[in-house]
């Protein structure tokens, strides 16, 4: 996963090239941008001397239904895909597989954003509305991690079977590890 893309004898040429898994420093950079800016808005208000926004339950509510549908998606996609190996329409196993890269990423950049902004209320626990504040975004933060989870999940259901042999020169033509 060097992210170079090489030519092989399998693929068409004129082909786009191979799309490969969100790499982790990926996911890292998304946590670490969504974690600038939670924290940045924390900052913002209290540079203002003005009351931070409230998290609302909503927030993770609506987080935790879109890791429902995404872990239900990965799970179809990998009894279709994995399992039963069917044949699936190109178009809809790329929009799968855009839906669990943005999911993994999105979900990175929710878990450091929410963890953040809670994590910036730490030293305030004494009064109610700062400790609101830190529950609701540390159940949100959660809900970011089980996201990034579910889109590598339906990401790596979307691989088509066969691909690990070509990342490994060592086995032979036939799909088997070599001597």
């Amino acid at each position: 996963m060097s992210g170079v893309v090489t030519t092989s004898p399998s693929r068409t040429e004129g082909a786009p090239p191979p799309v490969e898994p969100t790499a982790w420093s990926v996911l890292g950079v998304a946590l670490v941008i969504g974690a600038l800016l939670g924290y940045g808005v924390s900052a913002a208000y209290r540079a203002l001397d003005a009351a931070p926004p409230q998290v609302p339950w909503l927030s993770p509510a609506t987080l935790l239904v879109l890791v429902a549908f995404v872990a239900l998606l990965a799970r179809s996609a990998h009894t279709r895909i994995q399992v039963r190996r069917e044949r699936v329409e190109p178009s809809r196993a790329v929009v799968w597989l855009a839906l669990g890269k943005a999911a993994a990423i999105g979900g990175a950049a929710v878990l450091g954003g929410y963890l953040a902004y809670g994590l910036s209320f730490w030293t305030r626990l004494e009064a109610e509305s700062p400790r609101e504040r830190l529950v609701v975004s540390l159940v949100a933060a959660v809900a970011g991690v089980l996201l990034t989870v579910a889109g590598l999940a339906l990401e790596r259901a979307c691989r088509v079977p066969g691909d690990e042999d070509e990342e490994n020169p060592e086995d032979d033509a036939e799909g088997r590890a070599g001597p």
